[in-house]
């Protein structure tokens, strides 16, 4: 994976502190904790392009969206601990007719923390492949 952001525009950013919770027995951040920050980032990005999960997650309803982690792989690079204050930065690195590959990046002032690349796919009500709508796809490419 590659340390540095590939979108063209600025990434989506979120912030997130650590807390107690989030830590492990050496004060250190736990590795799902991690999973975490990032999928809070990933539901703030989606947020910020009109897309409110609540509103769209009624599954019995002809216009269900939901959006599934399909595939996650991350780079733990440095430790975080209690207290910090990090910035997750969500680009869009691909966009095919139902899924988002994504590039997150945990960042702590100037530190990569960590890095993971998740592809998400866009599912209907009942669970299969959609394809993304095209006002949503505009704003991803737009991201690119």
């Amino acid at each position: 994976m590659s340390s540095a952001p590939t979108s063209r525009t600025a990434p989506h950013t979120h912030t997130v502190r650590v807390y107690w919770e989030d830590t492990d027995a050496g004060g250190i951040v736990y590795h799902a904790s991690h999973i975490r920050f990032f999928e809070r980032g990933r539901t703030e990005l989606l947020r910020s392009l009109g897309v409110r999960q609540s509103a769209t997650a009624d599954r019995s309803a002809d216009d269900a969206l939901l959006f599934t982690v399909r595939r996650m792989e991350v780079d733990y690079l440095k430790p975080a601990v209690l207290d910090d204050l990090l910035t997750v930065e969500t680009s869009v690195k691909d966009l095919g007719g139902s899924r988002v590959t994504l590039l997150q990046r945990l960042v702590r002032g100037d530190d990569l923390v960590a890095e993971a690349v998740v592809v998400v796919v866009a599912v209907g009500g009942v669970g299969r492949p959609k394809r993304i709508p095209p006002e949503l796809r505009s704003r991803f490419v737009a991201m690119q």
